[in-house]
């Protein structure tokens, strides 16, 4: 008796959306915990990025995260750890559907992460579909046409530079790193929306991609951000919310602290 098998695939939803001109709204995952990405990726946002550069999950692979993920409908992202082949494609091999790669300072290094996403002719990504298969599918032809590519711009070198970059074939989008960018100025990482040169290096990050027709990447207040022209916003993450709701926590504690001290100082009669 033979089986066969026919792997299952299905659109990236965050590529349609974004080659529409429309806005995504997305989260990170920076612990590690497929039980949290699995949380994260069912609350109903268009993207997830699994974090394997500032996350604490370190560097393995993120399979167990990106199963989890599966069926949810929330695109899976993995921003490796640096501008590799060999990373790219282990996160792509894994069951992303789509990687964010940092420090592009050059049409060169956009080439390179741009190759590395894809199979031959269009990339020199290593066929080996262990995994992968069960996302967008087994067929090189149908990947290539399927899988995203966004690069960072985080330092005054890939700013200069965000032209060329945003019109590299096969770069879907530009993430902005605020941070890095900021102390590539010489700010402090969180000075820079306050800075006038942050604002205008920002501004023409967003700009390049206008002019291509490709999307620009943060993170931030969707509503905020979208006005500024990025059609593609990180609402939060997992470390966000967790401090957010213990800050909330503490809050209505020392509420109740504070009420209970009242409440004894005025039932502190004396004679």
């Amino acid at each position: 008796m033979s089986y066969a098998f026919t792997a299952f695939a299905h659109p990236n939803r965050l590529r349609r959306i974004l080659e529409s001109g429309g806005t995504a709204v997305g989260l990170a995952c920076h612990t590690g915990d497929p039980h949290i990405a699995e949380t994260l990726s069912l609350a109903g946002f268009d993207y997830l990025y699994l974090d394997q550069q500032h996350g604490v999950g370190g560097l393995g692979s993120p399979v167990e995260m990106l199963r989890a993920t599966a069926r949810t409908g929330t695109t899976p992202l993995v921003r490796v750890a640096a501008n590799d082949p060999v990373l790219i494609g282990r996160a792509l091999d894994a069951g992303a559907e789509g990687v964010i790669v940092p420090t592009v300072e050059s049409a060169e290094d956009a080439r390179r992460a741009a190759a590395a996403a894809r199979y031959a002719p269009d990339g020199i990504r290593s066929w080996g579909p262990t995994r992968s298969a069960f996302g967008l599918g087994s067929d090189p032809e149908t990947v290539n046409g399927e899988v995203l590519c966004l690069v960072m711009i985080e330092t005054i070198e890939g700013v200069a530079r965000a032209g060329e970059i945003a019109a590299v074939p096969g770069v879907h989008g530009v993430y902005v790193g605020p941070g890095d960018l900021a102390v590539s100025l010489g700010l402090s990482p969180t000075e820079g929306p306050r800075n006038a040169r942050h604002r205008a290096a920002v501004r023409d990050i967003c700009a390049a991609c206008d002019a291509v027709g490709i999307a620009a990447g943060i993170t931030g207040d969707p509503r905020t951000e979208a006005a500024r022209g990025f059609r593609m916003v990180t609402a939060g993450s997992d470390v966000s919310f967790l401090k957010s709701g213990l800050a909330d926590a503490r809050a209505r504690r020392d509420a109740l602290l504070r009420t209970s001290t009242e409440d004894d100082t005025e039932g502190d009669v004396t004679a």
